[in-house]
């Protein structure tokens, strides 16, 4: 028998953290550490003299037999079963992860090698864990990149749905208020007159109703997208007043519109107009007596934009619920309303689209406040906004001719009895070729008038191209849409074309029409 190490040797090995083992070239134990007993459950006369294979499951030992051999022959410090899970076999037959590290010893009575084994189960363990949070997160990665794709092609979806909407829930109510206004234009009658006059308050009505329910869902669908830029809040202040002079007047309210000097802010102009309308709105129905106050303050990071009024206020219990759908202040849900209580909600949703700030102060009997907060432009700001100035009703030119392209018949039908009791000279097309072919037939026109949405695809924008290619650059066109997407906010315009939303009312129609002929003239 070989010899065993020294006793101050022996006290090393035991005293090592790794359970130790020491065999000859037999694979016969010569050696174990008080560590390898413990762990393997043997005691200490169990396992010397022994096999080394007593310690490993069984599918182990003709594999270790052709290593142990191959080891003896090479004789190097390595770990031993690189790349192969290897475990340990305790004396009740239960088996564990093991690592091993061989090392060679040069004796004098021959060959061995000491192996220090350590039990990996714990790290095994976390590993799998690791693994399977690993996997589980790639799993969470995948599921939400699907359900990222699956909400971007709903979204579009939804898009695709609200524009078409737009357009067809429009149509009906476009040729109402083009017939209306074109009967109240031959009607003499008192009655009939004053039925008219109705009518048309009503369409409106349905009309800003409409607009506001797709407004709400477009912004709950994702379909409206900020476009932010720099521009004048100059700008806007003039359109507003220009939009709500006439109904201020009309209850005998002063618009007051402060002068905003060279102030420019960094936001999407059309959504920013879209909040202060709502708000302009809402403090011009809300006030009876006094004044509405639009006015800008600003500093070297922000432009504050204030609607302030004189109206019936709001009170501390209601103030918290202006936001929800259909509330009105001070108004029974089952009473007569003005308006819908639409606005505020979609000004909410607006300020959160566009990451902005919207203050509001009240106080019943004495009016509100509304301050929305912007961040101020650091670059030069144009003017925002490519809506023309609005000019009194001229009489058009004699027997001016139309080309009127219109897919859908009772609006075309309607739109022709209005221009014609107008006196223009009227020509019809439903697309693109048919208008080319009028034009080819009837010769040149006047003024072109075409839808943006027709059948195949095909746009308005493709018939304004089409015929100004045969009549010249400078054909005065309109494009009437009923589409409020970010595509139509993206149309070429020019100073001889104007883009109308529908419904659009006659006389909003008629002096468009004229304004164009008279800048041609």
């Amino acid at each position: 028998m070989k010899n065993i190490p020294s006793d101050l040797a022996r006290s090393a090995l035991d005293a090592a953290p790794d359970a130790m083992i020491i065999i000859d070239e037999d694979g016969v134990v010569r050696f174990a550490n008080h560590q390898l007993t413990a762990l393997f459950g043997y005691a200490h006369d169990e396992i010397i003299g022994q096999p080394v294979e007593r310690l490993m499951p069984e599918r182990f030992h003709a594999r270790h037999l052709e290593h142990r051999v191959d080891y003896f022959a090479r004789g190097r410090m390595r770990p031993m079963g690189a790349g192969f899970a290897l475990f340990g076999r305790r004396r009740d037959g239960s088996e564990f992860p093991v690592e091993i590290s061989l090392s060679p010893i040069e004796h004098s009575g021959g060959r061995l090698v000491a192996a220090a084994i350590r039990d990996v189960t714990e790290r095994k363990l976390v590993e799998a864990e690791l693994l399977l949070a690993r996997h589980t997160a790639d799993r969470a990665r995948a599921a939400a990149d699907e359900a990222r794709e699956n909400a971007d092609r709903a979204n579009l979806g939804k898009s695709r749905f609200l524009a078409t909407a737009s357009h067809d829930l429009r149509q009906p109510l476009q040729a109402l208020s083009l017939l209306t206004g074109g009967l109240r234009r031959v009607v003499k009658d008192p009655d009939a007159a004053e039925a008219l006059e109705q009518q048309e308050q009503a369409i409106g009505a349905m009309s800003r109703l409409l607009n506001a329910l797709l407004d709400i869902s477009k912004l709950e669908s994702g379909a409206i997208k900020p476009e932010p830029t720099d521009f004048l809040v100059a700008q806007l202040f003039e359109e507003l007043r220009r939009d709500f002079a006439t109904v201020a007047q009309s209850k005998g309210l002063e618009l007051l519109i402060e002068r905003c000097g060279t102030a420019a802010v960094h936001s999407d102009p059309s959504l920013v107009q879209q909040i202060l309308r709502n708000l302009v709105s809402n403090a011009i129905k809300y006030t009876h007596e006094g004044w509405v106050r639009l006015r800008c303050l600003q500093d070297a990071a922000f432009v504050r934009l204030e609607v302030l009024d004189t109206g019936i206020g709001i009170s501390s219990e209601q103030l918290p619920h202006i936001y929800e759908e259909f509330f009105q202040v001070g108004v029974a849900s089952n009473s007569t309303r003005e308006g819908y209580g639409l606005g505020l909600s979609i000004v909410q949703r607006l300020v959160k689209l566009l990451q902005l700030e919207l203050e509001v102060h009240s106080e019943p009997g004495k009016g509100s406040s509304f301050a929305l907060r912007l961040p101020a432009s650091r670059a030069h700001a144009v003017a925002a906004g490519n809506r023309p100035a609005a000019t009194a009703h001229a009489a058009p030119a004699q027997r001016a001719r139309v080309l009127l392209v219109e897919d859908d018949p009772s609006v075309r039908a309607a739109t022709q009895m209005l221009l014609r009791v107008e006196g223009y000279e009227v020509h019809s097309a439903g697309n693109v070729g048919e208008a080319l072919q009028s034009l080819g037939q009837r010769g040149p026109v006047d003024l072109l008038i075409t839808d943006y949405h027709l059948p195949e695809g095909e746009t308005g924008v493709a018939v304004v191209r089409a015929a100004r290619e045969r009549l010249g650059p400078q054909l005065p066109a309109v494009i009437i849409t009923g589409d409020t997407s970010s595509l139509i906010r993206e149309l070429p315009v020019d100073t001889h074309l104007r883009i109308v939303s529908k419904p659009v009312n006659a006389d909003e129609l008629i002096g468009t029409l004229n304004q164009l002929l008279l800048r041609q003239g």
